[in-house]
């Protein structure tokens, strides 16, 4: 009973955690060169853990912000206007969700590791067997054990950001895998029902 109110409670904070930053996003002001402030610093602190903003966070939005933004924008298909609206805001928010899934399945992984576990987000999403959504894929009920548990709510790391880019951009360590497991944490025999593909450090994955 202890185990199931803990689930519970950390599935209910972890979706109002997600409401709350949808909402949130929903309000937030577009960005551009002049402006300043914490919106400011928390784009370049994510920026800077995708490896386009190179120096600390100032919370100025300045030409080396707007020429990081540009980079961004450039790399994931967004008008390259320097300019931070809904939608580079969208694909940040994209980012983000996969870096702490990322973060949460498989922060002791390689680099490579983690690549693959994000793509299997993706290939979920691609797949008419799963959500059509990164967003409804990841908090898929049970889907994934850091959403079930409150990982998800850690800070992800610039490697976790990075995997999560590279996914986005087409990188598929995993080989098409729409699943991957632990085989020391398995629950649920089910899963070796599906055909596997390959192993990547302890993560088997399958589709």
């Amino acid at each position: 009973m202890k185990i199931f109110k803990k689930l519970v409670f950390g599935l209910l904070t972890v979706f109002f955690l997600s409401f709350s930053q949808t909402e949130a996003e929903a309000h937030a002001p577009d960005l551009h060169t002049g402006v300043s402030g914490k919106e400011v610093s928390a784009l370049q602190s994510q920026l800077k853990k995708l490896g386009y903003f190179n120096t600390n966070p100032t919370g100025y939005y300045g030409s080396i912000t707007k020429d990081a933004v540009i980079r961004f924008q450039r790399d994931f298909g967004v008008p390259a206007t320097g300019f931070t609206g809904p939608m580079t805001r969208s694909e940040l928010k994209e980012v983000e969700m996969l870096a702490r899934t990322v973060y949460g399945e498989a922060r002791g992984e390689s680099y490579n590791g983690q690549v693959a576990v994000a793509a299997v987000i993706l290939n979920r999403v691609s797949s008419s067997k799963f959500p059509n959504s990164t967003y409804n894929v990841i908090f898929q009920r049970n889907a994934f054990t850091a959403v079930s548990d409150g990982q998800y709510r850690m800070n992800p790391n610039s490697t976790a950001y990075k995997a999560a880019r590279a996914a986005m951009l087409g990188s598929d360590p995993s080989g098409g895998a729409t699943y991957y497991y632990n085989p020391a944490g398995v629950t649920d025999s089910w899963i070796y029902s599906r055909p596997t593909i390959k192993r990547i450090g302890k993560h088997i994955f399958a589709y």
